[in-house]
């Protein structure tokens, strides 16, 4: 007994793509005649109600023929049927249309990508060039906060004890001004400002180093500076 793709969905409530499958598989026995494909099954694999079921509608469809071929009146023209040739190429026409998709996915993807990481590479720069332009101010304002805490740790009655001594010490000897003094010397201004924080860097922990009022002052007659002025 030969099926149709119709007649052995019905029957074996199978869907269409079930078959197709089974058919590409190799999993059923088939024929085709005039572009029609037809399933093999045998009448011992049947139950009777299901065979006698599947005779009666093939009857019927052969009664139905019959009369399409004796009626003057015209019909639709009936379809062709699916075959496996025209499944296979529709499947291999729609996977095609999927890999074109997944393609502009992919690419569109990658562009989303790099226009991130060009933003925040952007980003990056622009923040390096922030931190480069404080870095130098920042780096002195530290520099004096620590230097701050420094002396606020140190003991109060001894700043008020050298403070009392470097005001005699001025008195009774020749000190000059540590801004006055670098002005007379062949220096450039770079040269004289490294000078200058050399020695409120040494200030508290150098007892050459006068300061009063803010200013350093340099004690030139006792002391010698060459290793902060070089």
């Amino acid at each position: 007994m030969r099926l149709t793709l119709d007649e052995y969905a019905k029957h074996f409530k199978m869907s269409k793509e079930m078959i197709n499958s089974k058919l590409r598989a190799k999993k059923l026995n088939y024929i085709i005649e005039n572009g029609v494909t037809y399933i093999i099954v045998t009448r011992s694999s049947l139950e009777p109600n299901k065979r006698e079921a599947i005779h009666q509608d093939q009857k019927e469809q052969r009664i139905q023929e019959k009369e399409l071929k004796t009626s003057p009146v015209s019909h639709p023209p009936v379809k062709p049927k699916t075959t496996v040739s025209m499944v296979i190429s529709l499947y291999q026409k729609e996977n095609q249309q999927l890999k074109a998709k997944i393609a502009q996915l992919e690419a569109k993807i990658d562009k989303l990508i790099d226009d991130k990481e060009q933003m925040l590479r952007d980003e990056m720069s622009r923040v390096e060039q922030v931190y480069s332009k404080k870095d130098e101010q920042l780096k002195h304002i530290l520099e004096l906060i620590n230097t701050k805490l420094t002396l606020e740790k140190e003991n109060a009655t001894i700043h008020e004890v050298e403070a009392i001594a470097q005001t005699q010490e001025k008195k009774e000897s020749k000190i000059i001004d540590l801004k006055d003094y670098l002005k007379n010397l062949d220096l450039d201004p770079q040269q004289r400002k490294i000078i200058k924080k050399r020695f409120l860097n040494a200030y508290g922990s150098d007892i050459r180093i006068i300061k009063q009022n803010g200013k350093i002052f340099l004690n030139l007659s006792k002391y010698d500076y060459s290793d902060l002025l070089n």
